[in-house]
């Protein structure tokens, strides 16, 4: 055994790091920090049970499905298309992926009243309450991950141990990668289920209680208040999790995969799963740097979490070389700075979000100022900005695969190319533990403030509130952006991988393989064609489903506006429960249809038009998804910025005709940054995963 196979024990040791982390975390907000008086015990205790609630009933749905898709991939397994290892790997993606969203949300949903009241004694302490729920997530994630990716592992490195060193690598990973079909289809559920159930509040709340009503945002008057903060525990950290959660294990297995055609061996292998686990160090450490004065200001709170963050990456970086050095040699430095194309590529994605999102900078502050002239410059301004703002992302994006492929010996090796890749997408994810921390908690933040609202806390409670939530939206449009270019790499690894997996198919059954993936071949050209549509149609099922169901939450909020005497004269309370129970069912409705396309598309296009059809889809949805979903989430950012610069005192203030336009931005911005843009990213995704869990299905029966 090799010194490299005897490192890969720091994966599962870096797992139970992160999740006794984890642990220490949430042990220390809960037990340390209270939770407040009576009235804000109730408010939060509300949040908590309506959250349950919803992913109680989307787990139960969920389950459904996979037990469906145990049965068919048995099937499958019995006919010889995979091995028997494949519905137990799917089952377990699944449940992992799940468990780390319904952990993130439960810590959440105990963290927001707590940062509420520790914002009474200073802003300081109340990031640190925050940022500490939020950092229980990512270490959850990363913690589960490598767990996942440990277990199977060595139950497969045994399973093969009588094989050749290749072959039994060539198995493992090529199991390995069909747990990520799981990952990706919990993940598209938590994330569009969510994002509808979060969006159909929000979009409610606001139409009738800011515009229609005038009440202030999360007054307790409003029936859709309650539901309003569930959704961005169910949408924002559950859904986010699971959604990241896949990208962080489909890039590492993707890059394992990757190795054995790149020529490196049982070290490749290793390298991306003990990068894994050197990222987990490094985001505990760099936890411990996130602190802040006193000044409410936004670029102070931004340097705050972004010392965190970059501390992290330079352990990464110092401790990769190590690492590829030893594994590869000296002349491996390429391979290294595939890993550094990545961290920086993460970096510099994260600051073009804020700028573009962030009211500190130009962007937002124009689309502010556009609505004075009303609410179509609003929508104007910020679709503009949205678009020009994936201009960042796509030459960064290039530049790293570019930089990564040719310095990973891609010119004279196109398979260590492409290892380069993975390594660029498994760096930008190596420290996804502070990271997604940063993003899990601006949902916190948010909650804090409409709790400090509801139970009518003093005005400095809401002003830290409010600066910390209006942190929160620039980390959050930050960490969609990192999710999105994570999952550009990720995706274009996984293609290569589902071309290698269609290779070790045909060598394994002496198939005659006579495609190739060029655009000349008309096949290729249609399944391109195809590709770039998916990611607009699927926008359009998610869109429409949240203005459906805000329809029916804004028809709820007048009904009780008009039927319950003394409500809005805050004389009697509003029926929480039934607004939470109309956005639950929307939200399990409604999320059949996107799931359903993701699914099935890989399926038809590949028994329609062939394997290679299949591989010009995946491009198309990849090179459209990626674009498509950088406007969508930098639009809804910049509106959603724009109304709270408003709502800090310019053009007029809250109630103004100004703000009442930035109004309508942000109404149509929460479904363009909270369900369909982050959702597109897992569609391009789960449609790699499904094509290489089904590669032989199709090959063997294609119509062509």
């Amino acid at each position: 055994m090799s010194v490299m196979e005897n490192l890969l024990i720091l994966a599962p040791v870096g797992s139970v790091l992160a999740l006794l982390f984890a642990g220490y975390l949430a042990y220390t907000v809960i037990k340390r920090y209270d939770e407040g008086p009576p009235e804000v015990v109730f408010i939060a205790e509300a949040i908590r049970e309506g959250a349950k609630a919803y992913l109680k009933r989307q787990y139960s749905g969920v389950a459904l499905f996979f037990a469906v898709m145990f049965v068919i991939l048995l099937v499958v397994a019995w006919k010889g298309y995979l091995t028997f290892f494949t519905p137990f790997a799917f089952l377990t993606g699944g449940f992992f992926s799940g468990l780390a969203g319904f952990i993130g949300m439960t810590m959440a949903t105990n963290s927001s009243a707590r940062t509420a009241m520790a914002a009474k004694e200073s802003l300081n302490k109340a990031l640190r309450v925050a940022f500490a729920g939020g950092a229980v997530m990512g270490l959850v994630v990363v913690g589960l991950g490598l767990l996942d990716l440990s277990i199977w592992y060595y139950v497969l490195d045994y399973f093969y141990r009588d094989l050749d060193t290749a072959t039994r690598i060539q198995n493992i990973t090529s199991t390995m990668l069909t747990f990520g079909m799981g990952a990706s289809s919990q993940a598209l559920f938590a994330r569009v289920g969510g994002g509808i159930f979060t969006k159909a509040a929000d979009v409610g709340a606001d139409l009738v209680g800011k515009v229609e009503a005038g009440i202030p945002e999360d007054d307790p008057r409003n029936p859709a208040v309650i539901a309003d903060n569930v959704g961005d525990n169910v949408g924002d950290v559950a859904g986010m999790g699971a959604d990241l959660y896949e990208s962080y294990v489909g890039s590492i297995v993707a890059t394992a995969a990757l190795a054995v055609a790149a020529g490196h061996g049982i070290n490749g292998v290793s390298i991306p799963l003990i990068m894994a686990s050197v990222g987990v160090l490094a985001s505990i450490i760099g936890t411990f740097f996130v602190r802040s004065g006193e000044e409410v200001q936004q670029s102070v709170l931004l340097a705050a979490l972004r010392k965190g963050i970059f501390t992290s990456a330079l352990i990464v970086a110092v401790v990769s070389y190590i690492l590829v050095r030893s594994a590869l040699g000296p002349e491996a430095i390429g391979v290294y700075l595939s890993i550094i194309a990545g961290l920086i590529a993460g970096v510099i994605i994260g600051l073009s979000t804020e700028y573009f999102t962030s009211g500190s900078y130009r962007p937002t502050k124009l689309v502010a100022d556009s609505a004075v002239t009303g609410h179509a410059t609003v929508i104007i301004s910020g679709v503009a900005t949205g678009m020009m703002s994936t201009a960042i992302p796509v030459v960064v994006i290039g530049a790293a695969v570019i930089i990564s492929f040719f310095l990973s010996g891609g010119a004279t090796n196109y398979n260590a190319g492409l290892y380069g890749v993975g390594l660029a997408a498994v760096g930008m994810l190596s420290t996804l533990g502070i990271t997604l921390a940063t993003d899990a908690y601006g949902p916190i933040a948010d909650n804090a403030g409409g709790i400090a609202q509801m139970s009518h806390q003093d005005p400095i409670v809401r002003k830290r509130t409010d600066a910390l939530d209006a942190l929160g939206n620039t980390t959050a449009a930050t960490g969609k952006g990192f999710a999105i270019g994570s999952a550009a790499l990720t995706a274009l690894a996984l293609i290569a991988a589902y071309r290698d997996q269609l290779e070790i198919i045909a060598k394994r059954e002496n198939l005659e393989l006579l495609f190739n993936f060029s655009i000349l071949d008309p096949k290729v050209l249609i399944g391109l064609f195809v590709g770039a549509m998916l990611p607009f149609f699927f926008s359009s099922l998610t869109m429409n489903a949240v203005g459906r169901a805000a329809q029916k939450i804004v028809l709820e909020v007048r009904r009780q506006f008009k039927e319950i005497p003394g409500l809005l004269e805050g004389k009697a309370r509003a029926n929480y429960a039934n607004a939470v129970s109309i956005c639950t069912r929307a939200a399990q409705l409604e999320m059949i249809a996107p799931a359903l396309t993701a699914i099935l598309a890989p399926l038809i296009v590949g028994i329609l038009l062939g394997a290679e059809s299949v591989g010009g889809m995946l491009t198309g949805a990849l090179v459209s998804g990626f674009v498509l979903a950088v406007m969508m989430a930098n639009s809804g950012g910049t509106w959603d910025n724009a109304k709270k610069l408003i709502e800090e005192g310019i053009h007029g203030g809250k109630g103004s005709e100004p703000h009442k336009a930035a109004v309508t931005g942000d109404t149509v911005g929460d479904p363009f940054k909270d369900t369909s843009g982050p959702s597109i990213n897992i569609l391009i995704k789960l449609m790699s995963m499904v094509s290489i869990v089904f590669a032989s299905f199709i090959l063997h029966n294609s119509l062509f």
